[in-house]
């Protein structure tokens, strides 16, 4: 298999380019041959702040939030390595596409991986609907983070994209 490549995609592009770009060029380069993994987890309201991580080989993501408003929603963790191992990917999200909770605040990190590319969705796709994303000025991305916007953020958030290029050694 080709060495994936791997695209600077900034939230700008806007979500339909910028999904359109990470579903058929990177992401099939992650996970069935590198490893992959899914994990379910409950998000629960109540204003408190809650830590949800999963590794594969060297790297991880951990999914920090707070919420408020309803009851524990099922939520879903997925992570993948490149067969290369030059890529790492976690994408966080509500299966039925919307969450009815109010998130107070949101952050995921990666571990021993520089991110690429990240989205934020206030609704997930699911049947015919589309991943609606955020807007630019809510969410803020760093080299391993990707948070709220304090003051920006309309306490939305159903699915969050993350792909990292990993730390790795030169020969």
């Amino acid at each position: 298999m080709a060495a994936p490549r791997v695209f600077r995609i900034r939230p700008l592009w806007g979500g339909f380019l910028a999904a359109f770009v990470v579903q058929q060029l990177l992401l099939p380069a992650l996970g069935a041959d590198g490893g992959s993994s899914t994990a379910e987890f409950d998000v629960r309201p109540g204003g408190m702040v809650h830590s949800f991580t999963r590794s594969l080989g060297d790297n991880s993501c951990t999914f920090t939030y707070a919420a408020q408003g309803g009851t524990n929603e099922k939520w879903q963790m997925s992570i993948g390595v490149s067969e290369d191992n030059m890529l790492f990917s976690c994408t966080v999200w509500r299966p039925q596409g919307k969450s009815y909770l109010f998130f107070t605040q949101f952050k995921a990190d990666v571990t021993k991986a520089k991110i690429e590319y990240s989205m934020a969705y206030s609704a997930a796709a699911t049947g015919s609907q589309s991943d609606v994303p955020l807007k630019e000025e809510e969410f803020q991305v760093t080299e391993t983070s990707v948070s709220h916007r304090e003051g920006k953020f309309r306490s939305e958030l159903s699915k969050l994209m993350i792909v990292a290029r990993t730390a790795h050694d030169e020969l």
